[in-house]
């Protein structure tokens, strides 16, 4: 549909054959009854475990694996008659390229050490980065999470990838005053927004699941 604002001046940029398959998926996500829910992390064990090959986002990761296998209502597609709890946990990781944003996907989360789920996090980062990612390493996925940290965006909503049930998006961290165990102090803090289907579940989950990954980072999941 060409618009009536278009001009032999204006510029025409065709959709990507990955850009329509996103415009169709959120379509269907918007059909989704969502909600979000926000608590702040404790990011300083996290952001000091840091070493040679781990980063945050893999600590992040590593914590999210094992609070999901806490909570499985949350790694899990909705259909219309039923809703589905996955044993395995593929992990979606959103990557913003020159390819456009994209979502390669950690197969098999559960299984992996650490050190294995950052050398799978760079590989798929790397394939997305280069244009070279294939249909099996974006297909399964059954959570996804998207940071936007490294942009110095404080917080933000994800929109749900269906049929999966729940998205996480993480804020940067910054420096705040706060009480730690009754202790005054300067924290490297991060608001972390959990959206979910809220035909799959409810907020006492999602506030459940929030809680076990604080934890899980605040011992940070390089142990």
């Amino acid at each position: 549909m060409t618009s009536a604002l278009e001009t032999a001046n204006s510029r025409v940029v065709p959709l990507s054959r990955t850009a329509r398959t996103m415009v169709r998926h959120m379509n269907e996500a918007w059909q989704a009854p969502m909600f979000a829910v926000t608590v702040e992390v404790d990011m300083s064990a996290a952001v000091s475990g840091r070493k040679e090959g781990i980063t945050v986002t893999d600590m992040i990761l590593a914590a999210t694996v094992s609070s999901l296998a806490a909570h499985p209502q949350l790694n899990a597609h909705f259909r219309e008659d039923a809703i589905v709890e996955h044993e395995d946990i593929n992990i979606g990781l959103a990557v913003s390229s020159e390819n456009g944003l994209s979502v390669p996907v950690i197969h098999g989360a559960q299984a992996l050490t650490i050190d294995q789920i950052a050398e799978r996090r760079r590989q798929i980062v790397q394939k997305a980065r280069t244009g070279q990612l294939r249909v099996t390493d974006m297909v399964g996925g059954t959570f996804t999470i998207s940071n936007l940290g490294m942009f110095d965006v404080a917080r933000f909503t994800a929109i749900l990838n269906p049929p999966q049930v729940a998205i996480l998006a993480i804020g940067s961290a910054s420096k705040r005053f706060v009480w730690n165990n009754g202790e005054p102090q300067w924290r490297d803090v991060a608001e972390f927004s959990l959206t979910c289907d809220h035909r799959a579940t409810d907020g006492a989950t999602a506030a459940q699941f929030l809680a076990t990954l604080k934890e899980k980072l605040g011992k940070h999941a390089n142990g």
